[in-house]
Protein backbone atom coordinates (compact mmCIF):
# COMPACT_ATOMS: atom_id res chain seq x y z
CA UNK A 1 0.00 0.00 0.00
CA UNK A 2 1.09 3.84 -0.72
CA UNK A 3 0.72 6.44 1.97
CA UNK A 4 -1.84 8.96 0.93
CA UNK A 5 -0.44 12.57 1.78
CA UNK A 6 1.93 11.01 4.82
CA UNK A 7 2.40 13.62 7.96
CA UNK A 8 6.11 14.14 8.78
CA UNK A 9 7.16 11.72 11.92
CA UNK A 10 6.36 14.53 14.18
CA UNK A 11 3.05 14.86 13.78
CA UNK A 12 2.13 11.85 13.43
CA UNK A 13 3.86 11.32 16.58
CA UNK A 14 1.32 14.24 18.08
CA UNK A 15 -1.59 12.75 16.43
CA UNK A 16 -1.06 9.55 18.29
CA UNK A 17 -0.18 10.57 21.75
CA UNK A 18 -2.40 13.41 22.21
CA UNK A 19 -5.30 11.28 24.10
CA UNK A 20 -4.35 8.10 24.27
CA UNK A 21 -6.58 5.52 25.88
CA UNK A 22 -4.81 4.34 28.98
CA UNK A 23 -5.44 0.22 30.48
CA UNK A 24 -5.09 -0.28 33.84
CA UNK A 25 -5.76 -3.69 35.79
CA UNK A 26 -8.65 -3.24 38.31
CA UNK A 27 -6.92 -3.66 41.49
CA UNK A 28 -6.08 -1.35 44.69
CA UNK A 29 -3.49 0.62 43.19
CA UNK A 30 -6.02 1.68 40.43
CA UNK A 31 -7.29 4.91 42.52
CA UNK A 32 -3.94 6.28 42.72
CA UNK A 33 -3.68 5.35 38.60
CA UNK A 34 -5.99 7.62 38.03
CA UNK A 35 -4.87 10.06 39.65
CA UNK A 36 -1.67 10.43 37.85
CA UNK A 37 -3.88 10.19 34.65
CA UNK A 38 -5.69 13.56 32.54
CA UNK A 39 -8.59 14.28 33.67
CA UNK A 40 -11.52 12.60 31.65
CA UNK A 41 -8.94 10.84 29.95
CA UNK A 42 -9.95 7.25 28.08
CA UNK A 43 -8.99 4.35 30.92
CA UNK A 44 -10.00 0.85 29.58
CA UNK A 45 -10.20 -1.41 32.64
CA UNK A 46 -9.10 -5.56 32.49
CA UNK A 47 -10.88 -7.98 33.35
CA UNK A 48 -8.44 -9.95 36.27
CA UNK A 49 -8.35 -13.42 36.15
CA UNK A 50 -8.33 -13.12 40.26
CA UNK A 51 -11.18 -10.68 40.98
CA UNK A 52 -13.73 -11.36 38.09
CA UNK A 53 -15.54 -9.31 35.68
CA UNK A 54 -17.06 -8.09 38.65
CA UNK A 55 -14.31 -5.74 39.72
CA UNK A 56 -13.99 -4.33 36.53
CA UNK A 57 -17.83 -3.76 36.29
CA UNK A 58 -17.22 -1.74 39.87
CA UNK A 59 -14.17 0.10 39.03
CA UNK A 60 -15.93 1.11 35.72
CA UNK A 61 -18.80 2.91 37.96
CA UNK A 62 -16.55 4.21 40.23
CA UNK A 63 -14.08 6.05 37.16
CA UNK A 64 -17.29 6.96 35.16
CA UNK A 65 -18.21 9.26 38.74
CA UNK A 66 -15.43 10.76 38.58
CA UNK A 67 -15.42 11.95 34.82
CA UNK A 68 -13.30 8.98 32.96
CA UNK A 69 -14.53 8.26 30.03
CA UNK A 70 -14.92 4.42 31.09
CA UNK A 71 -13.99 1.30 28.01
CA UNK A 72 -14.86 -1.93 30.73
CA UNK A 73 -13.20 -5.24 29.05
CA UNK A 74 -16.55 -7.62 29.30
CA UNK A 75 -14.50 -10.73 28.94
CA UNK A 76 -16.96 -13.46 27.46
CA UNK A 77 -15.20 -16.49 29.29
CA UNK A 78 -15.97 -14.96 32.75
CA UNK A 79 -20.18 -13.78 32.28
CA UNK A 80 -21.97 -16.50 33.21
CA UNK A 81 -24.82 -16.32 31.02
CA UNK A 82 -27.58 -13.92 29.51
CA UNK A 83 -29.09 -12.66 32.47
CA UNK A 84 -25.41 -11.85 33.87
CA UNK A 85 -24.57 -10.08 30.22
CA UNK A 86 -27.88 -8.34 30.93
CA UNK A 87 -27.13 -7.08 34.32
CA UNK A 88 -23.21 -6.17 33.22
CA UNK A 89 -25.07 -3.95 30.16
CA UNK A 90 -27.74 -1.94 32.52
CA UNK A 91 -25.34 -1.14 35.02
CA UNK A 92 -22.48 0.10 32.26
CA UNK A 93 -25.16 1.67 30.80
CA UNK A 94 -26.49 3.47 33.60
CA UNK A 95 -22.67 4.18 34.59
CA UNK A 96 -22.67 6.72 31.08
CA UNK A 97 -20.73 3.70 29.22
CA UNK A 98 -21.23 3.86 25.72
CA UNK A 99 -17.81 1.85 24.45
CA UNK A 100 -16.77 -1.96 25.95
CA UNK A 101 -14.26 -4.04 24.72
CA UNK A 102 -15.01 -7.83 24.00
CA UNK A 103 -11.88 -10.04 24.42
CA UNK A 104 -12.52 -14.22 24.68
CA UNK A 105 -10.66 -13.80 27.84
CA UNK A 106 -8.07 -16.41 29.73
CA UNK A 107 -10.14 -18.07 31.61
CA UNK A 108 -9.53 -21.99 30.67
CA UNK A 109 -12.67 -23.23 32.12
CA UNK A 110 -15.34 -20.36 30.66
CA UNK A 111 -17.43 -19.44 34.11
CA UNK A 112 -20.80 -20.30 32.02
CA UNK A 113 -22.48 -20.30 28.37
CA UNK A 114 -20.27 -17.91 26.27
CA UNK A 115 -16.56 -19.45 25.75
CA UNK A 116 -15.33 -16.49 22.78
CA UNK A 117 -16.19 -13.40 21.98
CA UNK A 118 -18.23 -13.90 19.00
CA UNK A 119 -20.54 -15.56 20.95
CA UNK A 120 -21.46 -12.83 23.77
CA UNK A 121 -21.24 -10.35 20.88
CA UNK A 122 -24.38 -12.25 19.47
CA UNK A 123 -25.93 -12.30 23.12
CA UNK A 124 -25.22 -8.79 23.35
CA UNK A 125 -26.61 -7.29 19.80
CA UNK A 126 -30.10 -9.34 21.27
CA UNK A 127 -30.62 -7.29 24.24
CA UNK A 128 -32.13 -3.83 24.77
CA UNK A 129 -29.19 -2.55 25.84
CA UNK A 130 -26.96 -0.84 22.94
CA UNK A 131 -23.18 0.64 22.97
CA UNK A 132 -21.78 2.88 20.50
CA UNK A 133 -18.54 1.85 20.03
CA UNK A 134 -17.85 -2.11 20.23
CA UNK A 135 -13.99 -3.17 20.50
CA UNK A 136 -12.60 -6.75 19.65
CA UNK A 137 -9.05 -8.49 19.34
CA UNK A 138 -6.09 -7.97 16.64
CA UNK A 139 -3.27 -9.92 16.57
CA UNK A 140 -0.37 -8.99 14.73
CA UNK A 141 2.16 -11.30 15.68
CA UNK A 142 0.00 -14.32 15.96
CA UNK A 143 -1.76 -16.45 18.91
CA UNK A 144 0.43 -18.62 20.85
CA UNK A 145 -2.33 -21.29 20.98
CA UNK A 146 -4.19 -20.14 17.51
CA UNK A 147 -3.47 -20.56 13.66
CA UNK A 148 -3.84 -17.19 11.67
CA UNK A 149 -6.70 -18.95 9.65
CA UNK A 150 -8.74 -19.58 13.06
CA UNK A 151 -8.17 -16.07 14.10
CA UNK A 152 -8.78 -15.03 10.16
CA UNK A 153 -12.29 -16.72 10.50
CA UNK A 154 -12.99 -15.35 14.02
CA UNK A 155 -12.39 -11.88 13.01
CA UNK A 156 -14.90 -12.50 10.21
CA UNK A 157 -17.30 -13.44 12.30
CA UNK A 158 -17.09 -11.04 14.81
CA UNK A 159 -16.36 -7.96 12.56
CA UNK A 160 -20.06 -7.03 12.31
CA UNK A 161 -20.57 -6.59 15.50
CA UNK A 162 -17.48 -4.25 16.05
CA UNK A 163 -16.43 -0.64 15.34
CA UNK A 164 -12.75 -1.32 16.22
CA UNK A 165 -10.35 -3.16 16.54
CA UNK A 166 -7.44 -3.07 19.50
CA UNK A 167 -4.43 -4.89 19.05
CA UNK A 168 -2.36 -6.96 21.65
CA UNK A 169 0.64 -5.28 22.41
CA UNK A 170 3.29 -5.70 19.77
CA UNK A 171 6.46 -4.15 19.68
CA UNK A 172 7.39 -3.93 16.33
CA UNK A 173 5.84 -1.21 14.25
CA UNK A 174 6.66 -2.96 10.43
CA UNK A 175 4.62 -5.96 11.85
CA UNK A 176 1.76 -3.85 12.85
CA UNK A 177 1.35 -2.41 9.66
CA UNK A 178 2.27 -5.48 7.87
CA UNK A 179 -0.71 -6.98 9.61
CA UNK A 180 -3.37 -4.01 8.86
CA UNK A 181 -2.11 -4.28 4.90
CA UNK A 182 -3.12 -8.59 5.62
CA UNK A 183 -7.11 -7.87 7.19
CA UNK A 184 -7.51 -4.62 4.89
CA UNK A 185 -6.93 -7.04 2.03
CA UNK A 186 -8.91 -9.56 3.38
CA UNK A 187 -11.99 -6.97 3.55
CA UNK A 188 -12.04 -5.72 7.22
CA UNK A 189 -12.16 -1.78 6.93
CA UNK A 190 -12.52 -1.35 11.12
CA UNK A 191 -10.52 1.14 12.19
CA UNK A 192 -7.14 0.04 14.40
CA UNK A 193 -6.13 1.62 17.97
CA UNK A 194 -2.63 0.28 18.20
CA UNK A 195 -2.03 -1.87 21.31
CA UNK A 196 1.16 -0.45 22.60
CA UNK A 197 3.57 -0.96 26.00
CA UNK A 198 3.94 1.71 28.55
CA UNK A 199 7.31 3.11 30.05
CA UNK A 200 8.12 -0.25 32.00
CA UNK A 201 10.52 -0.47 34.95
CA UNK A 202 11.45 -4.17 36.03
CA UNK A 203 11.81 -3.65 39.41
CA UNK A 204 8.24 -2.24 39.03
CA UNK A 205 6.73 -4.69 37.50
CA UNK A 206 8.00 -7.10 39.69
CA UNK A 207 6.70 -5.35 42.61
CA UNK A 208 3.26 -5.22 41.18
CA UNK A 209 3.66 -8.94 39.93
CA UNK A 210 3.60 -9.94 43.87
CA UNK A 211 1.11 -7.55 44.65
CA UNK A 212 -1.82 -8.36 42.00
CA UNK A 213 -1.03 -12.70 41.76
CA UNK A 214 1.57 -13.93 39.20
CA UNK A 215 -1.38 -15.28 37.44
CA UNK A 216 -2.34 -11.83 35.98
CA UNK A 217 0.96 -10.76 35.26
CA UNK A 218 2.89 -13.44 33.39
CA UNK A 219 -1.07 -14.47 31.77
CA UNK A 220 -0.82 -11.13 30.03
CA UNK A 221 2.66 -11.41 28.97
CA UNK A 222 2.53 -15.02 27.56
CA UNK A 223 -0.31 -13.67 25.61
CA UNK A 224 1.61 -10.90 23.66
CA UNK A 225 5.37 -11.25 23.06
CA UNK A 226 5.69 -14.22 25.80
CA UNK A 227 7.95 -13.47 28.88
CA UNK A 228 11.38 -14.57 27.21
CA UNK A 229 10.19 -11.75 24.50
CA UNK A 230 9.62 -9.28 27.19
CA UNK A 231 12.79 -10.01 29.24
CA UNK A 232 14.86 -9.58 26.64
CA UNK A 233 13.83 -6.24 25.81
CA UNK A 234 14.12 -5.35 29.30
CA UNK A 235 17.77 -6.79 29.51
CA UNK A 236 18.21 -4.33 26.21
CA UNK A 237 17.01 -1.30 27.46
CA UNK A 238 18.61 -1.76 30.69
CA UNK A 239 15.75 -2.32 32.65
CA UNK A 240 13.75 0.77 31.27
CA UNK A 241 11.31 -0.19 28.22
CA UNK A 242 10.39 3.47 26.37
CA UNK A 243 8.21 2.76 23.17
CA UNK A 244 9.43 5.41 21.12
CA UNK A 245 10.89 2.90 18.22
CA UNK A 246 7.36 1.45 18.02
CA UNK A 247 5.38 5.06 18.20
CA UNK A 248 8.25 6.63 15.63
CA UNK A 249 7.64 3.72 13.26
CA UNK A 250 3.85 3.67 13.12
CA UNK A 251 3.71 7.68 13.06
CA UNK A 252 3.85 7.98 8.99
CA UNK A 253 1.08 5.91 8.84
CA UNK A 254 -1.04 8.19 10.86
CA UNK A 255 -4.49 9.82 8.68
CA UNK A 256 -3.73 7.21 5.65
CA UNK A 257 -7.35 6.19 5.31
CA UNK A 258 -6.45 3.26 4.02
CA UNK A 259 -4.62 2.17 7.38
CA UNK A 260 -7.50 3.62 9.85
CA UNK A 261 -5.07 4.08 12.36
CA UNK A 262 -7.34 5.66 15.27
CA UNK A 263 -5.30 5.95 18.11
CA UNK A 264 -2.99 3.94 20.97
CA UNK A 265 -3.76 1.87 23.62
CA UNK A 266 -1.60 1.87 25.91
CA UNK A 267 -0.64 -1.16 28.24
CA UNK A 268 0.23 0.91 31.48
CA UNK A 269 1.01 -2.45 33.46
CA UNK A 270 -0.31 0.04 36.37
CA UNK A 271 2.61 2.29 35.77
CA UNK A 272 1.53 5.22 34.68
CA UNK A 273 3.35 8.20 35.93
CA UNK A 274 6.40 6.57 34.38
CA UNK A 275 4.37 6.28 31.04
CA UNK A 276 2.80 10.29 31.44
CA UNK A 277 6.64 11.61 32.12
CA UNK A 278 7.45 10.33 28.53
CA UNK A 279 4.41 10.96 26.84
CA UNK A 280 4.61 14.32 27.72
CA UNK A 281 8.30 14.81 27.27
CA UNK A 282 7.35 13.31 23.46
CA UNK A 283 4.47 15.75 22.93
CA UNK A 284 6.59 18.76 24.25
CA UNK A 285 9.70 17.71 21.72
Amino acid sequence: MSLESPPTTDEGVQQLLAEPKFELMPFDSMAEQLDQLPDGATIAVTTSPTLGIGATVEWTETAAEQGYEMVPHIAARYVEDTDHLEEIARRLTEAGVTDIFVPGGDREEPAGEFTSAQELLVALDDLDYEFEDVGITGYPEGHEFLSDETLAEAMEKKEPYATYIVTQLCYDPDAVIAWIEEIRERGVDLPVDVGIPGVMKYQKLLNISKKVGVGDSVKFLRKTTGVLGFVKQLIGSRGMYTPDRLIDGLAPYVGDPEYGLRNVHVYTFNQSADTEDWRYGRLDE
